[in-house]
């Protein structure tokens, strides 16, 4: 049974969502490739962590010890911690801050509190008024198609910067999470390769085991053995860039002023450039 998790919305425009769950179900899994950074608080026998993690370009094995409980922080995309770069803490880097007591850390030169799952929006209020938690637009931007007043490789140096990833390799680790939740949602193999953009079912597959670590018939396969990270329902991500496409597919002359931005096969049925409004 893969890792399952209670989910709820923040307060703070920062964050994506905010989740806890207990290691009921103990054991190895499959961390799947995420674009968030974000922050985990552990207790476990007692001993509380605060981790600062990065994204995750590709899947990695992990584990979860049993009696511990956790819950976690899902910076929306573009948002991160300056003290802790998305590239020097991406694809497992994770940082555990230093404890300052049994109920409290430290955070550069202060000492805080552990927040818990209820008063967790208080706790990044603050971050956010003390600078430790900051928010890029351009990556919201790019990733639903909104215009942003600066070039193409100014937008990507500030994508890159935010997130530690290019804005190719967020929107293939966001259609590769949207294809795993149709498929696990009942959608067939066939319709999920028309639902998320895939040219055809050896693409979805290779994306599949790429960045989830399984493919298409271990995904359905009830009896299958390995389990896999918590699978967010509320990212709209996914949905909001093929919704983007198939606008621009329908109508193909609507602007002239686009500038084309290669995503490898993010076009549906088809490879090449999708454009997107930055302005020149």
């Amino acid at each position: 049974m893969d890792l399952a998790c209670e989910e709820r919305p923040s307060d703070s425009p920062y964050v994506e969502m905010i989740w806890r769950g207990q290691g009921i179900s103990a054991g190895s899994f499959t961390s799947m490739a995420e674009i968030h950074c974000g922050l985990v608080v552990t207790k476990l026998h007692g001993h509380m962590t605060i981790t600062v993690r990065g994204p995750e370009t590709r899947p990695s094995p992990a584990y979860c010890p049993p009696d511990a409980e956790f819950f976690g922080i899902l910076f929306k995309p573009g948002a991160y911690m300056p003290r802790f770069p998305a590239q020097s803490v991406m694809d497992r880097k994770d940082v555990n801050l230093p404890n300052a007591s049994s109920t409290s850390f430290w955070l550069g030169s202060a000492a805080w509190e552990f927040p818990n799952f209820e008063n967790i929006d208080t706790f990044l209020k603050r971050l956010v008024r003390h600078g430790l938690l900051i928010h890029d637009p351009v990556v919201e931007q790019a990733l639903h198609g909104r215009p942003a007043d600066m070039s193409v490789r100014t937008a990507q140096r500030h994508i890159l910067r935010a997130s530690g990833m290019t804005l190719n390799t967020i929107r293939q680790i966001e259609r590769a999470r949207h294809a795993a939740r149709l498929l696990q949602g009942g959608t067939s193999i066939l319709d999920t390769v028309v639902q998320a953009g895939y040219f055809d079912q050896p693409h979805l597959t290779r994306s599949l085991k790429h960045y989830i670590g399984q493919t298409p018939a271990q995904l359905i396969n009830p009896n299958r053995a390995a389990r896999l990270s918590f699978l967010y329902k509320t990212s709209q991500i996914a949905s909001a860039m093929i919704q983007m496409f198939d606008l621009q597919q329908e109508q193909p002359n609507a602007e002239t002023n686009r500038i084309g931005i290669s995503v490898g096969g993010w076009r549906h049925r088809s490879a090449g450039d999708v454009a997107f409004p930055l302005r020149e």
